[in-house]
């Protein structure tokens, strides 16, 4: 069995050494670290003290190596190259810093938001490939946790601890209905008048069908809803071509020109996303998401 390695010996106290091996002075080794000279004589002495044997011999005021430290010093070479190359390897197959973003993203965003995102970030790293995956709110933060997506550009999540995000936008849902439908003329829509019409709706994962139930529980009647679709696009042409009217979130309004018709709901059905880009806690500090949040600060920003 391997012995065990005393906890006094530490891959910091290791670059002590050699950093005290390299100049050959207290001093000189507290300058090269940033750090005080005591603070080197300490870390010295508690190496001395975790291989249990002498390493430095006292020569006047002069601090001077033994053999045993030099054999140390020529191990912590290999071990701090070593750990250093696999710290390295390790963010590499957790995607951190690596030379691809992996981004997911709400089908509804990849109108507007998404592509000014990436342009923008291929701005400030050309070398930067982006890869794209969609999905409903469910799909992407099980994707965000599973590590298969670096960040997710979707409606902030609740109660998640191990997640962070940073909100960019707000957004309104409204009442969509075909062109020409007689709620057109409305200033906004009652969804108690709509008991008798016909609807039809996204999956359960997508953030916008909580929205749909919310506001129905508001108007104490369940939809007649006779399909569910997978993407807002092809929820979109089921509403332009008379299939039944939905709810949708305003920031794809205008996406079929007049064919679908966006009508505002009375103040007590008002549902609001907050839209943000969410990543893992613990890949906060990952050079490539750092690019992304400045990203969209300053879009942020620029839309303010």
């Amino acid at each position: 069995m391997r012995d065990r390695i005393d906890e006094e010996i530490t891959f910091r106290k290791l670059e002590v050494l050699l950093a005290f091996m390299e100049t050959g002075n207290l001093s000189k080794a507290a300058e090269a670290l940033n750090v005080s000279t005591v603070s080197v004589h300490r870390a010295l002495h508690s190496l001395e003290q975790g291989v249990r044997c002498a390493l430095f011999r006292h020569e006047g005021r002069n601090l001077k190596s033994t053999e045993a430290a030099q054999m140390l010093a020529d191990v912590a070479q290999e071990v701090l190259a070593l750990m250093s190359d696999g710290i390295r390897a390790t963010r590499d197959a957790a995607g951190y810093s690596s030379d691809r973003l992996r981004i997911g993203s709400l089908y509804s965003l990849t109108i507007n938001t998404v592509p000014g995102i990436v342009v923008d970030l291929k701005v400030r790293r050309p070398a930067l490939q982006v890869e794209l995956a969609l999905g409903s709110n469910a799909e992407l933060l099980d994707k965000l946790k599973q590590g298969t997506v670096d960040a997710a550009l979707m409606a902030v999540p609740e109660t998640e601890p191990e997640v962070d995000a940073l909100p960019l936008f707000e957004d309104d849902i409204f009442f969509a209905a075909p062109a020409n439908s007689p709620y057109a003329k409305l200033e906004a829509v009652d969804l108690r008048d709509c008991r008798d019409e016909t609807f039809v709706s996204l999956g359960e994962g997508f953030v916008t069908y909580h929205g749909f139930v919310e506001a129905f529980r508001v108007a104490d009647f369940t939809p007649n809803v006779t399909m569910k679709v997978g993407d807002i696009f092809s929820l979109m042409n089921l509403v332009s071509g008379g299939v039944g009217y939905t709810l949708l979130p305003g920031r794809v309004r205008g996406v079929f020109g007049d064919k679908v018709q966006f009508i505002p709901l009375r103040p007590q059905y008002l549902m609001r996303q907050t839209i943000g880009v969410s990543f893992l806690r613990a890949r906060e500090r990952d050079p490539n998401l750092l690019a992304l949040m400045a990203v969209c600060r300053l879009r942020t920003r620029s839309v303010g």
